[in-house]
């Protein structure tokens, strides 16, 4: 038996067959020969969908910690200085031109 190609499916698609299976009114073999799927596949889809469902409700809170500008700054400054020391050094040993 050959084996078919690799299918993406579109996002759009895994929820709605995801959501039928929630739903419990097939069984998993029927939801796959109507979705023309595999039951692992819909089971995966479906645990998927119950693990990222509270994203929904988060209030659009970033998951990304606040960033200390203050902090920044102050790596920036002392980065330039670095810049400007090693520049220096440099240019008085001899293996960068003064030019820039």
């Amino acid at each position: 038996m050959a084996r078919r190609p690799r299918r993406n499916h579109k996002p759009q698609f895994k929820a709605k067959v995801a959501l039928e299976a929630l739903k419990g009114e097939q069984t998993m073999a029927e939801l796959a020969e109507r979705f023309d799927v595999h039951p692992n596949q819909i089971t995966q889809w479906k645990t998927q969908l119950l693990d990222r469902s509270a994203d929904v409700f988060d209030g659009g809170e970033s998951k990304e910690p606040p960033v200390d500008v203050k902090t920044l700054h102050a790596k920036i400054g002392e980065l330039t200085l670095e810049n400007d020391f090693l520049e220096g050094a440099l240019t008085k040993a001899g293996l960068l031109s003064e030019k820039r």
